[in-house]
């Protein structure tokens, strides 16, 4: 039937039921509205879970464990994500005091944290050498006084990684391409500033470097272009060995893994994931033959491919508003507030009514939100059944960035999300009330 291509690409994460309902994780979603309400956020631990180990196994096969993943916290923090990881003997990937908070207080040990950004404050400098996060990861110049300074005055000496920028151009969206020459990540390889860098570091009494981190965009499906980073890293390593006589004992290569979304997007399998780290991790293997270089210590730090197909959002009908020769828009009760990728850059995303799910679709249609902004779309081209308000509509590849990126524009309420595992779902994220909205609202006594 029609939707076998969801359930394959899923790889059972989703299936229809004999009642003709979307299931996620063995759990009904029409049964998920009714207890959790809408919009809802949903994710499958199982697939979660499947995806770390699949990182994590490859590295123990393919490189002798020498290496770790690190999970990308921006993809999704909350604290059951960092109490899955922790179960899963998988490292942490941090950006922001907020981030470090949270893995903190899911008791996830700060020793296997690495923590980059390109702008990281003071006072998150200072948190995280005073929790004891494992490596920092420089990415300015000014960076390292900060860094040097706070060690320093704690009487210790923090690891660290610079943040290079080989110069690939991954085929991507231009927003999510991170080491071309016009970036405001890392330092480049080409113009020399990699190497000046390297010798400010090394310099410094209160820094260990280890080696160097890079990350070349987001949602790459070509492996080329993982490998083509992994020769420029290795060449640069050498060269500093030969000039610097310092050889990096570590090598961070970030994340970037793409995932399916719409039609058009491969749809790659467990296999297919493994397969692209061992191709990474053969290509470090000959480039350090190559250059005569021991084996760097990896990192590896996949946060959407082990989130966003783990991830649906469930939206009630509202407004159906059909445009004859234009185009027929049906609304939800979610909206560029929860989701805002596709107003960010046209991001694509594949949906079914999920309380028809074995309907074949009949119409293309816009889904739009509820915000007060033309913009506010999820997308312009789905096929669905005629929708019909009160239909409950699921979107698919949601786990990643969406709850990351959540807003309380317009004052809406930012969706909770409840995790499911063997058919039973329970809060992760709980529901957010109008009193959190006006919280910290302050009301001066002369406006009362």
């Amino acid at each position: 039937m029609w939707y076998n291509l969801y359930m394959f690409h899923t790889r059972d994460t989703l299936k229809v039921n004999q009642s003709g309902h979307l299931e996620i994780g063995g759990a009904d979603c029409v049964q998920l509205a009714r207890e959790f309400g809408t919009p809802l956020y949903v994710y499958d631990e199982a697939y979660i879970r499947r995806m770390m180990r699949i990182y994590r196994d490859t590295i123990r096969k393919e490189y002798d464990g020498n290496g770790m993943v690190l999970y990308a916290s921006k993809a999704f923090s909350c604290k059951a994500m960092y109490a899955i990881a922790r179960e899963e003997e998988i490292g942490a990937d941090i950006v922001s005091g907020g981030e470090l908070y949270t893995a903190l207080s899911a008791g996830f040990p700060a020793a296997h944290m690495t923590m980059h950004g390109n702008n990281k404050l003071p006072h998150e400098i200072g948190e995280a050498l005073d929790a004891g996060v494992g490596i920092l990861v420089l990415d300015a110049r000014s960076e390292a006084d900060l860094v040097e300074q706070a060690a320093a005055a704690r009487g210790r000496t923090q690891d660290v990684l610079i943040r290079i920028n080989p110069g690939v151009e991954a085929h991507t969206h231009a927003y999510v391409q991170t080491a071309t020459p016009d970036s405001k990540f890392g330092f480049s390889v080409a113009s020399g500033a990699a190497e000046e860098m390297t010798r400010y570091v090394l310099s410094k009494p209160h820094l260990k470097l280890l080696g160097y981190h890079c990350h070349i965009g987001s949602q790459i499906f070509e492996k080329q272009s993982f490998v083509l980073a992994v020769e420029k890293n290795l060449a640069f390593m050498a060269e500093m060995k030969k000039k610097l006589r310092f050889e990096a004992q570590a090598l961070n290569l970030g994340g970037g893994f793409g995932v399916w979304y719409a039609d058009g997007d491969p749809m790659i399998d467990a296999d297919g994931y493994a397969a692209y780290l061992s191709a990474l991790l053969s290509a470090v293997r000959k480039g350090c033959a190559v250059h005569g270089l021991r084996l760097p210590y990896i990192y590896l730090e996949p946060g959407r491919s082990i989130v966003a197909e783990a991830g649906i959002t469930l939206y009630t009908v509202g407004t159906v508003r059909d445009l004859p020769g234009i185009r027929k828009y049906v609304a939800v009760d979610g909206g560029m507030f929860e989701n805002p990728r596709y107003a960010l850059y046209q991001s694509k995303y594949t949906a079914i009514l999920a309380n028809r799910a074995a309907e074949p679709p009949a119409e293309r249609v816009a889904i739009a939100g509820k915000c007060c902004e033309s913009g506010d779309l999820l997308g312009i081209d789905f096929n669905l059944p005629a929708a019909k308000a009160g239909g409950l509509l699921a979107v698919f590849s949601t786990g990643a960035y969406n709850y990351s990126m959540a807003s309380n524009y317009n004052r809406n309420l930012i969706p909770p999300a409840v995790l499911v595992c063997d058919g039973k779902a329970e809060y992760i994220v709980k529901p957010q009330t109008y009193e959190d909205l006006v919280r910290n609202d302050a009301l001066p006594a002369r406006l009362k």
